[in-house]
């Protein structure tokens, strides 16, 4: 009875399944289908063990999984239509669950390919064993923007006294330059960790 009444919940759930194809950049990539918590979920389905998904929810929340992984094992058994929507709706309970033990809003699942290519040269370079591919991609990033900046704003500045608006042009390259080496050098000294939260008060740093 309690596995006719998951299949009637996910297939009523299964109405709202469309806006994980809405655009959208994902802000983490846990909460994507081609992500390491939904590849993770889908072999432990697969081998019906529970065990290497629990790693992605806190203690307290691993009752619930555990619960609903037993739920979705048995209506899998229910035929190709039945497997897909209870997988998803595991895969959906599993996200949200570990989003929210981050502190960490949830807005759906989202398409592959909506992976930041920061985060999916992170996961192939923990699958390769070499960070070097991924060091070249963001120190590359990191100098164009350092030098793009330095360049528009020390330009801006040789002409910073002729006139109010020549003044504000440069005050305002000034601002996007220092703010963003700011940025870059707080957050390469920022404390390793899945979540790093900030202070109260917000981002303690340089204002204008």
């Amino acid at each position: 009875m309690k596995e006719k009444g998951l299949l009637r919940m996910v297939i009523v759930l299964s109405i709202g399944f469309s806006i994980w194809f809405i655009p959208n950049i994902a802000g983490a990539h846990c909460d994507t289908l081609d992500g390491p918590v939904v590849s993770t979920a889908r072999i432990a389905l697969e081998k019906g063990d529970v065990t290497p998904v629990l790693k992605w929810v806190k203690k307290e929340d691993e009752k619930e999984i555990r619960d609903q992984f037993d739920k979705t094992v048995a209506v899998r058994k229910q035929g190709k239509e039945a497997k897909e929507l209870a997988d998803m709706y595991f895969f959906e309970t599993l996200v949200r669950i570990h989003r929210a033990g981050e502190g960490a809003p949830y807005t759906g699942l989202k398409p592959g390919e909506a992976v930041e290519p920061s985060v999916a040269a992170a996961d192939k370079a923990l699958e390769s064993g070499s960070s070097d591919k991924l060091v070249k991609l963001i120190t590359g990033a990191v100098e164009k923007g350092i030098r793009d900046r330095f360049a528009h704003a020390f330009e801006t500045k040789k002409h910073a006294d002729h006139t109010v608006d020549a003044g504000r042009k440069f005050v305002e390259a000034y601002v996007e330059f220092t703010h963003y080496v700011e940025r870059l050098h707080m957050d390469a000294e920022r404390p390793s960790g899945h979540s790093v939260k900030q202070e109260t008060g917000g981002t303690a740093g340089h204002q204008h």
